[in-house]
C-alpha cells in the first residue's frame, strides 16, 4: 500500500511539473525576427510593441490596467535593451485594459499620442488610472526619431472608434490592437463596436503594404498575416448574413444566440465563449438598427 501511495504521489508530482511547464512565464520580451529594434512585450494576455532608437524610444499601450507592475515590468525591459530615453508612448484605442496604467512613462518624460476620439474619451471618463493625450492624431501622422519611420493610421471605426494602425513601412509590419484577432473571436470587447463599419476598415488595413501583423494579443504566438484579415472579413461576413436573416425572422435576441452557429469558424479561440456575444451585437444592428 505505501509502494501504491509514493508510486501515485510520484505521478502526481509529475503531472503537476508538466502542466507548470506548459505555462508561458507572466511576460516576456522578444525581438521581431528579421528586424534590428522592433519588440514585443508581452504582459499574461496582452502585449505592446516598442521600436528602439538611438534618439530614443517608441513605446505603445502601457497595458497596465490593475496590474501597475506589468508597466514598471515594460519599463525594465526596455532600459536592458537601450539606455536611450522612452521618447513616446502611442496608444492603440482608449480601452483601458491596454492603455492604463501610463504614469510611469509619463514620469520619464514621454510624450502620449493617441487618436483625437481616444482623447476625447478619456478626458469625459475622467479617470484617474489612464494618461490624457498630449498630442493626438486626426486621419494620419508620421512619427520619426533616430531614423526610424512610424506611421499611425485612422482607419475609421471597428472594435472601438479610436483604433490606430501603427505602420513601420521599412520593416512592413503594423501594430493593431483587438480589431484583427488572429483566428479568435472577440467577446465583451464587441459591445461598444461598430459592425457596419469594422468590415471597411479592414479593407484599408488590407490595401496597405504589410507583410506582417502584431497583434495586442498572442493568439496562440504568432504574428497575422493578410491571409488572417481576409479570414476575420470572412467571418464578419458570414455573422452578418445570418444574424440578418434571423433578425427578419424575429428572432432577435435569444432565439437568434441560441440558433445561430458558424461550423467554419467552431475550431477558432474563443468561439465557443464568444459567439453569443457576436450573434447580440449583430442582432443590435440588424434587429434594432444600432
Amino acid at each position: 500500500m505505501r509502494r501504491t501511495s509514493l508510486f501515485a504521489a510520484a505521478i502526481a508530482a509529475v503531472t503537476v511539473s508538466a502542466a507548470q511547464a506548459q505555462q508561458p512565464p507572466m511576460f516576456a520580451t522578444t525581438k521581431v525576427e528579421g528586424t534590428d529594434n522592433v519588440y514585443v512585450f508581452r504582459y499574461q494576455n496582452h502585449q505592446a510593441m516598442f521600436v528602439v532608437t538611438p534618439e530614443g524610444v517608441i513605446a505603445t499601450d502601457p497595458i497596465g490596467l490593475a496590474r501597475p507592475q506589468a508597466v514598471t515590468t515594460y519599463i525594465d525591459e526596455i532600459k536592458k535593451i537601450t539606455n536611450a530615453p522612452i521618447r513616446y508612448v502611442i496608444y492603440s484605442h482608449h480601452h483601458y485594459d491596454h492603455v492604463a496604467g501610463g504614469q510611469p512613462f509619463k514620469a520619464l518624460g514621454a510624450t502620449f499620442v493617441a487618436h483625437r476620439r481616444a482623447k476625447e474619451r478619456l478626458e469625459a471618463l475622467k479617470t484617474d488610472h489612464v494618461v490624457t493625450p498630449d498630442e493626438t492624431v486626426d486621419v494620419e501622422r508620421t512619427i520619426t526619431l533616430g531614423g526610424t519611420t512610424l506611421e499611425l493610421h485612422y482607419v475609421g471605426r471597428n472594435h472601438s472608434d479610436s483604433s490606430l494602425v501603427m505602420r513601420l513601412p521599412r520593416e512592413k509590419l503594423i501594430f493593431a490592437v483587438d480589431f484583427i484577432p488572429i483566428q479568435a473571436i472577440s467577446a465583451p470587447g464587441i459591445i461598444d463596436s461598430f459592425p457596419g463599419e469594422w468590415e471597411a476598415s479592414l479593407r484599408k488595413v488590407m490595401a496597405m503594404e504589410w507583410d506582417r501583423l502584431i497583434p495586442g494579443h498572442p493568439y496562440g504566438g504568432r504574428l497575422g498575416t493578410k491571409r488572417d484579415v481576409e479570414d476575420l472579413l470572412g467571418y464578419f461576413q458570414a455573422l452578418s448574413d445570418e444574424v440578418k436573416k434571423a433578425a427578419d425572422a424575429g428572432k432577435c435576441w435569444d432565439a437568434a444566440e441560441k440558433e445561430v452557429r458558424l461550423p467554419q469558424f467552431a475550431s477558432w479561440m474563443g468561439y465557443e465563449q464568444g459567439i453569443a456575444a457576436n450573434i447580440r451585437r449583430f442582432c443590435g444592428y440588424w434587429g434594432r438598427g444600432f
